[in-house]
């Protein structure tokens, strides 16, 4: 197995990139800027309240969680932090047992200890309610960090017992430093405007795109455009527009056979293919009004496709009612 030398001594080729370039540090959290500066104060300050970091996945929840820990704790920071996933055990024994244990002993070497919770939007009602009790009772030795996608699915006492920290996409200019950094000490070569493929293929999940450089790198030191579409099976967007455009101007059988050709020969999923759509509709060349019912249709698929429906059927049915807001778009032009 080929290595690589690195500060610490030597790293396989085969460690898991997501891990070796977790930020480490407040500095190295991309795209979160007010965010860290709140949490950087609460560790100076040693004592923070209960927190709640909610958004998409992949934009450092768990990572400054582990960062806040660290920089409290220090060396001992594994003897004061739980860290559970509520995915795995959604009921209230997980409250009642695993974080209730660990919240009732004091730390013996600082103020409070830190409960770490990820996916708490996956915890039943009565499980939160548990929780809710649990964050009042002992307050004086234990604070709780959430993690969650969606803060809607948190009961309101929770939410108000919290400071919450609204995490949001990572932007391009943070896509960018984060894939420089990598690339500069991997050896990688970036093709001309890479980064802009490389953002829509992550849509800003800081995860996702270390995962598909990593893939990209094994394959090859050069990461260009075509291997990215490679690596994410994702669709050609001019594929796809002239799809959409031979629908709508009633060459119903030639975007068929098109479609087809792209569901079975690149693999790609209903869904991916009306995500892409979806981007491709607002930049063409055609009435607002005829692009809002595009969407609408859009919207009407996704669901059924989401409901089990069967995928060929619905898109040629999507492409279908293209082709008829095409029509009905000429003759009122007429």
């Amino acid at each position: 197995m080929p290595e690589i030398l690195a500060a610490g001594g030597f790293l396989s080729m085969s460690e898991i990139w997501t891990e070796k370039y977790r930020p480490r540090d407040f500095s190295d959290l991309y795209g979160q800027e007010d965010i860290v500066a709140r949490a950087e104060a609460f560790v100076k300050e040693k004592n923070m309240p209960h927190l709640m970091f909610t958004g998409p996945a992949g934009t450092g929840k768990s990572s400054l969680s582990l960062i806040i820990v660290k920089k409290l704790y220090g060396g001992d920071w594994r003897s004061n932090y739980l860290e559970l996933n509520a995915s795995d055990e959604r009921g209230i024994d997980i409250v009642r047992q695993k974080v209730k244990d660990f919240a009732r002993t004091k730390s013996l070497n600082s103020n409070f200890k830190i409960i770490f919770l990820d996916e708490a939007d996956a915890l039943t009602r009565e499980a939160q309610q548990a929780l809710r009790r649990t964050m009042e009772m002992f307050t004086q030795t234990c604070r709780f960090i959430l993690s969650c996608n969606y803060s809607s699915k948190i009961i309101d006492p929770i939410q108000s017992r919290c400071a919450v920290f609204r995490f949001k996409q990572l932007d391009k200019p943070a896509i960018e430093n984060i894939v420089k950094n990598i690339a500069e000490k991997e050896g990688l070569k970036l093709e001309e405007n890479i980064i802009y493929d490389l953002f829509a293929a992550s849509e800003g999940d800081c995860r996702r795109l270390v995962n598909i450089l990593q893939a990209s790198a094994v394959i090859s030191k050069e990461i260009t455009s075509g291997l990215i579409n490679q690596i994410t099976k994702s669709s050609n967007n001019e594929d796809i527009k002239s799809i959409i455009e031979n629908s709508l101007n009633g060459n119903f059988t030639k975007a068929k056979e098109m479609l087809l050709e792209i569901m079975l020969i690149q693999s790609l999923q209903g869904a991916d293919i009306i995500k892409s759509i979806m981007k491709i509709i607002p930049n063409l060349s055609i009435d607002d009004k005829l692009k809002v019912r595009l969407i609408e249709k859009c919207g009407e698929t996704e669901f059924r496709l989401v409901e089990g429906s069967d995928e060929f059927i619905q898109l040629e049915a999507l492409l279908a009612s293209f082709a008829i807001a095409g029509y009905k778009e000429k003759a009122r032009a007429q």
